[in-house]
């Protein structure tokens, strides 16, 4: 559970919040299992009784943490002398207590039943190409958001408290800073890419590819890449996501028979979120120490695996006579499937089907507009037009439909707004991770051609994984690179790796 040598002995105040705390998890893990469930396994009929399920349950759990004894052991340990993974934990649960407990039970009530109800509504419209449908749910959920951020800090600009529920320990500004830096950087290349003399082989995987195949494919890779299918399984969803704990944690993808690729990355991506989860501290389950530190550090992880591993050069060099057992109509070489993996669109409308480069673009869309809808500037039936208008503004093309629109992403029906800057915040610390482990280890581009994952995953756990809440997010990287959380490692890596295969 701990790195530190421990000489506090644990009060016995400490010792039931603890206790207190595993009684929370324990609610909220039963929570995420009824979820997987809804998205999954569920029938279509069973979103009533699913809905007043996952309320009941969610108002449980903010019983428990705010009109329990929580409080009250908090105040009693404010003077106690403390270890430092004590000291952790109590700084988490206090700033838990502190927002849950402003937040009256029968809102949270209220925002769980809509987000359930609103679930469905989201897979109808979407299924339906009519944003009409998911619009009144969607324009709830706001308001509920509204009151939610009113209740935590009246004075705050609501959409920043909303932001913390995803990334606690970073300022908004900070995430502010660093999506102006990547448009900064993304907007010229994506520029100078378009219109390079390079021809990329962006055809290497046109054709049909049977989805069983795909994903008995997907099987294959999650086991090379060491996935622990005794803690975890693979599933179909209308969205990729991951869901679960340590002991017990599941991933899903979806399959196109025309893009076997989009199977792939999104399979190494969950993977990277399970991997991730799947490395906390077993003995800490349940506590702050064995839960991961937030959406940043957890995106940070998927998209390690999946750009710097699944999409590198290295790994088609060894995955391409797996791939082309399982499709042998598949001709071409480990260079062309790198190319075609990395080719930057001219034209791409899905978020999650979107090359390294312009996925960015497609946050920032969704980022502003957000803030616009929190911050009341922007109506709901208004979405799709602005949407439409920011995607003519930082991609240059124009969606031909509310389904490849705005209605593509799951998030809203769940109302986690604020979620989206994570995306790109981890996209940018993974590529600093990455490169601290590479100057560390050296040779990680042949552990991956040979299929050596071991020192990277091994450098993950002791540097990431096996932290937990340890540390806030600026000083877990600086702990596991060295320096400060910036945008440089990432620039840099884009700028060359862009630069090569586009002879910029």
């Amino acid at each position: 559970m701990s790195t530190e040598p421990e000489s506090v002995a644990e009060p016995d105040a400490y010792r039931q919040l603890v206790g207190e705390l595993e009684r929370i998890n324990a609610v909220q893990s039963a929570t995420d299992v009824l979820s997987w469930d809804q998205q999954v396994m569920m029938p279509e009929g069973g979103t009533p009784a699913r809905s007043k399920q996952l309320s009941t349950l969610s108002s449980l759990s903010h019983e428990l943490l705010v009109e329990g004894s929580v409080g009250e052991l908090l105040d009693d340990l404010e003077d106690t002398d403390l270890s430092g993974d004590q000291q952790a934990v109590v700084r988490e649960v206090r700033r838990q207590y502190v927002r849950a407990e402003r937040v009256p039970r029968d809102l949270v009530e209220q925002i769980s039943e809509a987000t359930s109800e609103a679930l469905g509504a989201w897979e109808s419209a979407r299924e339906n190409d009519d944003f009409a449908e998911f619009a009144p749910h969607l324009e709830h959920l706001v308001g509920l958001k509204r009151q939610y951020a009113e209740y935590i800090d009246p004075e705050a600009d609501p959409y920043a408290v909303l932001f913390a529920d995803y990334e606690p320990c970073l300022p908004l500004s900070q995430a502010e800073s660093i999506l102006e830096e990547l448009r900064e950087t993304l907007v010229p290349l994506i520029a100078d890419i378009r219109t390079a003399d390079a021809e990329l082989a962006t055809d290497a995987f046109d054709g049909t590819y049977d989805t069983d195949t795909q994903e008995a494919l997907s099987r294959e890779v999650l086991e090379l890449l060491d996935y622990d299918f005794d803690r975890g399984r693979l599933d179909v969803s209308t969205h990729p996501f991951t869901s679960g704990n340590q002991f017990d944690c599941r991933v899903t993808t979806r399959f196109d028979k025309t893009d076997p690729i989009g199977a792939l990355t999104s399979t190494i991506h969950e993977f990277g979120h399970a991997y991730y989860t799947l490395g906390l501290p077993d003995d800490a389950f349940g506590t702050p120490l064995g839960d991961h530190r937030n959406l940043s550090v957890h995106e940070s992880q998927s998209r390690l695996w999946e750009n710097h591993i699944g999409r590198s050069k290295a790994f088609w060099e060894l995955l391409l006579p797996t791939f082309t057992d399982a499709f042998p109509q598949a001709d071409l070489s480990a260079r062309e499937a790198y190319e075609a993996t990395n080719q930057v669109y001219d034209e791409n409308f899905i978020r999650v089907e979107a090359d390294e480069l312009t996925y960015h673009l497609h946050i920032i869309v969704r980022f502003e507009i957000e803030r616009e809808l929190i911050g009341g500037e922007l109506a709901v039936v208004d979405v799709p037009a602005r949407w439409n208008e920011l995607y003519e503004e930082y991609l240059e093309i124009s969606p031909p439909s509310d389904t490849m629109g705005c209605l593509q992403d799951i998030h809203w029906s769940h109302g986690s707004f604020g979620y989206f800057p994570t995306y790109s915040l981890g996209s940018v610390m993974a590529a600093q991770l990455y490169a601290a482990a590479s100057e560390e280890l050296g040779g990680l581009e042949a552990n991956t051609r040979d299929g050596e994952f071991e020192p990277l995953g091994e450098w993950l756990g002791e540097n990431i994984h096996q932290h937990g809440q340890r540390y806030e997010t600026n000083e877990l990287v600086r702990q596991a690179t060295g320096a400060d959380f910036s945008a440089d490692a990432f620039v840099e890596y884009v700028t060359e790796k862009y630069g090569e295969l586009y002879e910029l």
